[in-house]
């Protein structure tokens, strides 16, 4: 399964950097996203895979955040990830 980037986790003052919202195509409702908790989660940078795992659903149309073991660069956001 594969999912985009959207935009990093973020408040009015400040951004997590290695939490991410992603959204998949096939994914459309809270509830549908509920059920990918849990799941793995990489990001290949070209170099090196970025790994991370679903944490929760995000909103009421289906984006997920992603928690990362490392920062993630600006250049994720837009780009693909696999969820196993």
């Amino acid at each position: 399964m594969e999912g985009i980037i959207i935009n990093f986790r973020r408040g009015k003052h400040t951004v997590t950097g290695d939490q991410m919202i992603v959204k998949v195509n096939s994914v459309d409702s809270s509830e549908a996203a509920s059920k990918l908790i849990g799941k793995k989660v990489v990001y290949n940078t070209g170099k090196k895979d970025i790994s991370g795992e679903v944490k929760s659903s995000h909103g009421n149309k289906g984006a997920l955040r992603v928690s990362f073991e490392t920062g993630m660069p600006g250049q994720a956001i837009g780009k693909k990830v696999r969820i196993n």
